[in-house]
């Protein structure tokens, strides 16, 4: 990643100073899309895309009552307190190393990943990567401050618990899941089903869940793999919604390294049950006929995501970039995701 212009940091700070949603509950994308921006060679193009985006954020809201080591467990999942939980993840790092702020809060996040469409997790994996991969200077401390605390702030868990302990790969796994009765509802809607949905937990549970840690990384690894293809082909269900099946479980991968080992098993559980519950409610019914990249290689697949400029396609293709380096040779599958996203979604442009 090219930050030595100092552009992920400055529109880090920039987007520290609006609220991390809008129009009620739209998550602002805004850091994660500029990490990836930058991340792939496209720094010249962030700050103008985020001259665009930031005409729709919002102020950062007011604080309502302090959060403190004391009281934190009655804020957890008060939306209304997001800028009281920032203010104390913000002392919290500044106090003390990111990686043991991150360790702690982590498993007590964990069951809450489903928080508003799990755009806090993957907040939370953008920042982490980063600061693993690029250096740990202030702006982006202070962007695992905000996610941390975003992510405390919609701490929503599923309506049932996942328990996988069957043997079944990922991808045969979210074939056999069903959908539920009314799809592409908004995402609490839709969650709300799945207890209701026959032999949907059932079909949760078949994955192979490994509790070895190396075992388990390789299986969230195979997670993330199997939803980005799937984009490709059931996409047009619920183009936008559908993108967080693969971005947020890719959003943990990316944050293990920092983690304790002790964690990687509990975090595959939590992110198969997210992209699962997510693929019943968003994925179409029937597939679309295959797309094939042809001769473009993966940097060109993303300047096109850059292009045309919306942040779930800036998101999915930064994802399906990193499927495709862990692919073989000749396999573009998840490069077609990605080409799938661009057709799809419309350009705020």
């Amino acid at each position: 990643m090219d930050t030595t212009s100092g552009t992920l940091d400055e529109a880090l700070e920039r987007l520290h100073t609006t609220g991390p949603e809008f129009h009620g509950f739209l998550s602002n994308h805004g850091p994660m899309a500029v990490e990836a921006l930058v991340r792939h060679g496209q720094a010249e193009t962030v700050h103008r895309w985020l001259d665009a985006y930031a005409a729709k954020l919002e102020d950062v809201p007011g604080p309502q009552s302090p959060v403190d080591d004391a009281n934190w467990q009655e804020a957890l999942g008060d939306r209304r307190r997001v800028t009281d939980w920032t203010t104390y993840l913000t002392r919290q790092v500044a106090e003390r190393p990111w990686r043991e702020v991150l360790a702690e809060w982590w498993p007590r996040l964990l069951p809450g990943i489903a928080g508003a469409a799990t755009h806090p997790v993957i907040r939370v994996g953008h920042a982490v990567r980063v600061l693993l991969e690029e250096g740990e200077e202030a702006p982006r401390i202070a962007e695992l401050a905000h996610a941390i605390g975003y992510w405390a702030a919609r701490h929503t868990t599923l309506p049932v618990t996942v328990r996988p302990t069957g043997t079944a790969s990922p991808a045969d796994t979210l074939a056999a899941l069903p959908r539920v009765a009314e799809p592409f509802v908004r995402p609490l809607d839709g969650l709300a089903q799945l207890p209701e949905t026959d032999g949907w937990l059932t079909a949760a549970e078949a994955l192979d869940a490994p509790q070895d840690p190396d075992a388990a990384r390789d299986q969230l690894a195979a997670v993330v793999r199997a939803a980005t293809h799937r984009y490709a082909a059931y996409g047009h269900g619920s183009p936008v919604l559908l993108v967080h099946a693969a971005t947020a479980p890719n959003a943990v991968l990316r944050t293990l390294p920092a983690l304790p080992r002790a964690l990687w098993a509990p975090s595959l559980g939590a992110a198969w049950a997210a992209t699962a519950a997510l693929t019943s409610v968003y994925s179409a019914a029937e597939p679309l006929p295959p797309l094939r990249a042809g001769t473009l290689t993966p940097e060109e697949v993303f300047e096109r995501a850059a292009a045309h400029g919306d942040e779930h396609v800036i998101k999915l293709t930064d994802t399906a970039l990193d499927v495709a380096s862990w692919a073989p040779a000749g396999d573009d599958r998840a490069l077609t995701a990605g080409l799938r996203a661009l057709e799809l979604i419309a350009s705020p442009a």
